[in-house]
């Protein structure tokens, strides 16, 4: 019976140990930290120009690097007149990166005479495209982006202007 007292109380202050109600409780006010940062603007400044040049019997590329450096494949023959890389004037919050996203298709550009298009594609920039494109050291810094011009033959794509758009994204990271 001794020992079926001693089973019966154990048993008993065991479950009361399990039921038995925490009731410690603890509080605190803790901190919260946001900061607000200038805005990340670009301003083109240069526009992307392939120049002049003459397509002969079955056209080309002409190729504009970020250095303003043109060259030409195929049966092309370049011109005189302007030609240079886009250039975008970045500004913001000084010391921070930012990434750079190029168009992943070919840009078209149209005749405004004829409507004949061309493509411009195998975008490039310095500094490189990528989510660690650069810093902006002093709250600004200059990207140029260059790009190629596929040009068919004279009767592809005859005398006169081409224009078109294309679309860059400059983003804080």
């Amino acid at each position: 019976m001794k020992k079926l007292m001693l089973l019966i109380l154990s048993i008993a202050l065991f479950f009361g140990m399990l039921i038995q109600k925490v009731e410690a409780q603890a509080s605190i006010t803790a901190q919260a930290f946001a900061e607000v940062i200038e805005g990340l603007t670009a301003t083109e400044t240069s526009q992307l120009n392939f120049g002049r040049f003459a397509p002969n019997n079955q056209g080309g590329q002409v190729h504009i690097s970020p250095q303003g450096v043109r060259n030409a494949t195929g049966s092309l023959a370049l011109g005189g007149g302007a030609f240079n890389p886009a250039s975008f004037y970045l500004t913001g919050q000084t010391g921070a990166s930012f990434s750079i996203t190029l168009p992943s298709v070919a840009s078209v550009l149209t005749n405004v005479s004829s409507s004949k298009t061309m493509l411009v594609s195998q975008w490039e920039s310095i500094p490189p495209p990528g989510l660690d494109s650069g810093v902006l050291e002093g709250g600004s810094l200059a990207v140029n982006v260059g790009a190629t011009l596929t040009v068919g033959s004279m009767d592809d794509n005859p005398v006169g202007i081409y224009t078109g758009t294309y679309s860059i994204v400059f983003a804080y990271n």
